[in-house]
């Protein structure tokens, strides 16, 4: 068992822990005993930050425990559908151009796609509408990770890349009009996100179950290999529960 604590500079609303990142963290011990395979990681409450938490591996089983509650736990986990699609570099930087998250963000301060971040503070994972028939309930953007989030080789840590290919869901899904957090999430990085590197982040709307809304996310080089994707399952909340 270790201990582990989620700083308040990777929220997602204000007062908790951003879902991907989160989910990411939970997932690495995981991933990390499997040699990378995908991994679902289910939430089971808003992640506290700043507060120390129990992070500890069981088999193939991790959790991540504040006391007595359960925060998150993970465990390996499949596909059963084609990653999100890539639409490649043109639709994608028009889709940034026409990220709705300017207009109407319902989590400003989000880490992933928060508007009010600042370039190394955030992500800045910018999806909008791809206009293109051939994309359906799509969004994407261009995106560069910053070399702030990077290791001493220049690569991203799990729960940084986890978080990039969170929101990208909640944008597809429409979480400016129905505000949602993330649920559960299947996950899978099939190569190391490099700090300085463009790459296309695509999300796409699955379909909606009740609160349930059901998207996929993928992270692309420009040319169009697969570097890291999963699958959502998000909640639609009451907003003022998370301010």
């Amino acid at each position: 068992m270790s201990t582990t604590t989620i700083a308040r500079q990777f929220n997602g609303p204000d007062r908790s822990g951003n879902g991907g990142y989160v989910a990411g963290l939970v997932a690495r011990p995981v991933a990390e005993a499997a040699g990378g395979d995908a991994v679902t990681s289910t939430l089971r409450v808003p992640p506290p930050l700043e507060v120390p938490l129990d992070l500890a591996l069981d088999g193939t089983r991790s959790v991540l425990a504040d006391g007595a509650t359960v925060v998150a736990e993970a465990a390996p986990g499949v596909f059963d559908v084609d990653p999100a699609p890539f639409v490649g570099e043109d639709l994608a930087r028009k889709g940034y151009e026409a990220y709705a998250g300017r207009v109407e963000h319902p989590f400003p301060h989000c880490f992933t796609c928060g508007t009010a971040r600042t370039p190394g503070d955030g992500l800045l994972v910018f999806t909008g509408p791809v206009d293109d028939p051939a994309f359906p309930a799509t969004v994407a953007a261009t995106w560069t990770a910053h070399g702030a989030f990077a290791d001493a080789d220049g690569h991203l840590g799990p729960e940084v890349t986890w978080a990039a290919i969170d929101c990208p869901g909640g944008w597809a899904a429409d979480i400016d009009a129905t505000p949602m957090v993330l649920g559960r999430m299947t996950g899978q990085i099939l190569s190391p996100v490099s700090a300085g590197r463009e790459y296309v982040a695509v999300g796409t709307k699955r379909g909606v179950d009740g609160r349930k809304h059901r998207t996929g996310t993928a992270l692309y080089t420009l040319d169009g290999t697969l570097v890291a994707r999963a699958e959502q399952t998000w909640i639609a909340i009451d907003i003022t529960d998370f301010r």
